[in-house]
């Protein structure tokens, strides 16, 4: 690789000639790239990486006339140069920005990828902000200059007064090359070994969830899950045959109340999100709706006895009815139109009326399960009960993971509930999070401040909590609302180093007590939590939150917001995926975009999992997604944008199709979306549609989009002379070679299109052959699982339906698991079909397929 070495002069920093970034300030400061290996904690292999690369990047960072605790440098003009960044919009969240100005930059940026074809073909530099001390950094458009400056500005910030610096001259780190994705993993690496705080995704191991189907509870019954609605929930997915090998109970089953309730009760009548945000755990075993649980209970009674499965959607939609009551009232009292505003009251009391009458309806079902509620019966009772009975009755569930919030619950843990050093504190938010998207979660939480433990006792607040749940079955935990560290770090040594106490604890006790994978981490989209969090972690979310629909009422809601949640995840994964394996989230199966989702996930390379009301399921769909024994065909990478969408914008340019690659053991996809018609708007400061944009987009794909160099073990395919092409839509097979053209296609908006590409080989007698996968599954390269021969070939291949491959002359026979079985064989197409069956006993659904020439 040509010279990649920065430098800075003349008030320009440039790489190998590119001038990156104009009129540079005289404090900022470019240093050469050093580690000492022997004082790192980086396995070898990594140490040499960092070495071989260390000489295409460098650190960035400035100093400040005096010590402060929020320092602002202005680096330099970025001048029309195509980039790439991710930025927070919400505290939580992050999303992908492009542009070619400085003023395109958002705040809270937390990395940009610069385009510089000057380098050569895919040549790119990343601007990396670090934590440096006890600072963290993020990246800003220049402040009250005018749009027209386009100014770069790095900020440094410890998040308190008593905590100041002047010096950040490694606040930064830049790196070069010609592979994007290759400069991207450099650049963390580099991060790895130099700061020491975290590890990266290949130093760690995933959960055995991560490959394997779930259920989350939570758009089922938000904050009244209760036993005998997970127990149908799972039953409903075991009878349709497609059993959820994981569950997360999430948010609703733990014990809080708020400050003005009684000290040791549950707060009653919780049903949506929101309305727990200022509520505290006061005990740290489950509610009461599990904790009078009996062992054999549901055993003994199973839910189609007594349990009316609709009711759950029910009492939600009442509780929306309520919100947006609610909603209107404050609406006509700000518009001061309404003079008379009692008929708002009048019907909110009739609604709040007919909640009540809903919950206390549910509550005396599950009354009538428990039978008298008094006495002891012998067995196991709450919790333990009930996932020991669970785990009976659904054998093939391995993992329950439950909801909580990196404080204890949303308000924190309420003090003098527990043995723990807790004050309320106060929220502030940092200076740089009011470009934001406006969010209830933060309202809320500033509106009741958080319950906080004292960092001392950290370590203690996980293992009191983990390890009781650890002892009733639970096997992880699903940690939500990272963020609000940064909220109450002033009086405890500012951010970074209260999330190096907060984390610390957090990693012992997930290795004491969950097998030390056993967490997924959400809500934590910023990266002082990845720089500092990711030792023990190898999971997190890559989006916000699937919304099924527009919370504010947009009608397209329903549509655009998919689209949004697509790219999130997916340029997301540019930078998680080096600490984490990316989660898609959940998704709801009969949702009307819901094959859209699937589609995604099928390439993602994530955890499948849905978060289906009762009776809400789409099967078939499903069926696409997830094997019979509730395993997936998982891609060996995390998917990824292609280089050709890098510097675009997929959301509302009206002429990028989201592409997005993956790998499988024998071959290559592209999954190809329209998610036209949404996005960031930097104005009103929120995600909302471009309604204009949502119309019909065009594309080409070539198998040249999969990166097929990324990994080792399928590096070689990228040398193929020719690949089969299956199209998942029309199941048509065609022919590719590295010269060919693209193949173009046209998508409806919130409509896809899956391309798998499967190298050929050349056999002994000249006949040309290539695997493509049983295609009912979406991801249906990952189905093979094996390929061998030169003469006859033998395929195995995990799945049921018809196994397709590529073969230039007709066989003599197939024999599939020992007998010979009917075949169809395109000769002009070289499309062959054979029946596979799923033979789950002795070969755990994989079939032998022998094609004999």
């Amino acid at each position: 690789m040509a010279d990649l070495s920065f430098s800075l002069r003349d008030g320009n920093l440039a790489v190998a000639g590119a001038d990156l970034l104009s009129g540079v300030a005289s404090n900022v400061t470019l240093s050469p790239f050093e580690f000492d290996p022997s004082s790192s904690d980086a396995p070898q292999h990594l140490l040499d990486q960092a070495t071989a690369a260390a000489g295409r990047g460098a650190f960035l960072g400035f100093t400040a006339p005096a010590a402060t605790d929020r320092a602002l440098c202005r680096l330099g003009q970025l001048l029309d140069r195509k980039f790439l960044s991710v930025f927070r919009f919400k505290t939580w969240w992050s999303t992908m920005r492009a542009g070619q100005w400085g003023r395109d930059l958002q705040p809270e940026t937390q990395w940009m990828l610069l385009d510089a074809p000057e380098l050569g073909p895919g040549g790119c530099v990343l601007v990396l902000p670090l934590v440096q001390g006890s600072f963290r950094s993020a990246i800003f458009p220049t402040y009250g200059a005018g749009d027209e400056d386009d100014g770069v500005v790095l900020c440094a910030e410890s998040g308190s007064p008593a905590v100041t610096g002047s010096d950040f001259r490694r606040i930064a780190y830049v790196h070069a090359g010609t592979d994007p994705y290759v400069v991207m993993r450099e650049a963390y690496l580099a991060a790895r070994v130099h700061l020491g705080t975290f590890k990266l995704i290949e130093e760690k191991a995933l959960p055995p969830m991560a490959e394997r189907f779930g259920w989350c509870t939570w758009d089922a019954f938000y904050l009244t899950v209760d036993p005998a609605g997970v127990w149908q929930g799972v039953s409903e997915f075991a009878d349709a045959g497609v059993p959820a090998r994981f569950i997360v109970i999430d948010d609703g089953w733990q014990s809080v109340n708020r400050d003005e309730d009684p000290a040791h009760a549950d707060t009653p009548g919780l049903v949506l999100g929101g309305d727990q945000m200022t509520a505290r755990l006061h005990r740290f075993d489950e509610c009461e709706r599990f904790r009078r649980y009996r062992e054999g209970d549901l055993l003994r009674s199973p839910p189609e006895v007594f349990y009316d499965k609709t009711l759950p959607k029910t009492i939600v939609r009442k509780a929306c009815e309520i919100e947006g009551m609610i909603k209107n009232k404050k609406k006509a009292m700000a518009e001061g139109g309404a003079t008379d505003l009692s008929g708002f009251d009048v019907k909110l009391h009739q609604l709040q009326g007919e909640l009540q009458e809903l919950l206390a309806k549910s509550a005396h079902a599950l009354d009538n399960l428990r039978g008298d509620g008094d006495g002891d019966n012998g067995g196991e009772v709450g919790l333990k009960a009930f996932l020991k009975d669970l785990r009976q009755r659904f054998p093939a569930l391995d993992d329950v993971y439950v909801w909580q919030a990196l404080c204890g619950a949303w308000g924190g843990v309420r003090p003098g509930a527990t043995d723990l050093d807790t004050v309320v504190e106060p929220a502030r938010l940092s200076p740089g999070l009011v470009g934001t998207m406006d969010d209830l979660a933060v309202d809320r939480i500033v509106e009741g401040g958080i319950g906080f433990v004292q960092p001392h006792h950290a370590g203690k607040l996980y293992d009191a909590m983990h390890s009781y749940l650890a002892g009733v079955g639970v096997t992880g935990v699903k940690v939500d609302v990272f963020n609000t560290l940064e909220y109450v770090c002033r009086d405890h040594g500012g951010r970074v180093e209260l999330a190096k106490a907060y984390y610390a604890g957090l990693s012992d006790s997930i290795n004491a007590n969950f097998r030390g994978t056993g967490i997924i981490a959400s809500m934590q989209q910023c990266n002082d939590f990845f720089f500092l969090g990711t030792r023990q972690v190898s999971m997190a979310r890559a989006g916000d939150d699937f919304w099924f629909d527009d919370p504010n009422g947009d009608p397209m809601g329903v549509y655009w917001l998919q689209g949004v949640h697509m790219v999130n995840c997916s340029y997301n994964s540019m930078w998680m995926g080096q600490f984490v394996r990316p989660d898609w989230d959940m998704f709801q199966s009969d949702h009307v975009c819901a094959a859209f989702h699937a589609a995604s996930r099928a390439v993602s390379g994530s955890p499948i999992y849905v978060s289906d009301s009762l009776g809400g399921h789409n099967f078939d769909l499903l069926r696409t997604l997830v094997f019979p024994d509730g395993t997936l065909p998982l891609c060996l990478h995390y998917a990824l944008p292609t280089r050709d969408c890098l510097f675009k914008n997929p959301l509302f340019d009206q002429e990028t199709v989201l592409k997005l690659w993956n790998l499988n053991k024998f071959g290559g996809v592209i999954g190809a979306f329209n998610c036209q018609g949404a996005g960031w708007d930097s104005t009103e400061r929120r995600m909302r549609g471009y309604a204009h944009c949502y119309k019909p987009i065009s594309g080409a794909v070539h198998p040249a989009d999969v990166e097929w160099a990324q990994r080792d073990d399928t590096a070689s395919m990228a040398n193929a002379a020719e690949y089969a092409v299956y199209k998942h839509h029309s199941g048509d097979l065609v022919l590719m070679t590295p010269e060919s053209d693209p193949i173009s296609f046209t998508l409806q908006p919130s409509s896809y299109e899956i391309f798998t590409f499967a190298p050929v080989m050349a056999l002994a007698g000249g006949t040309r052959f290539a695997p493509v996968g049983v295609v009912e599954m979406l991801n249906c390269g990952g189905t093979v699982v094996d390929v061998e021969g030169n003469g006859d070939v033998r395929v195995r291949a995990k799945g049921a339906g018809r196994l397709v491959v590529y073969s230039s002359a007709r066989p003599e026979k197939v024999v599939v698991d020992g007998v010979e079985e009917a075949f169809e064989w395109g000769d002009h197409g070289g499309k062959l079909e054979v029946a596979v069956s799923w033979k789950q006993e002795d070969k755990e659904g994989v079939s032998d397929v022998v094609f004999c020439y």
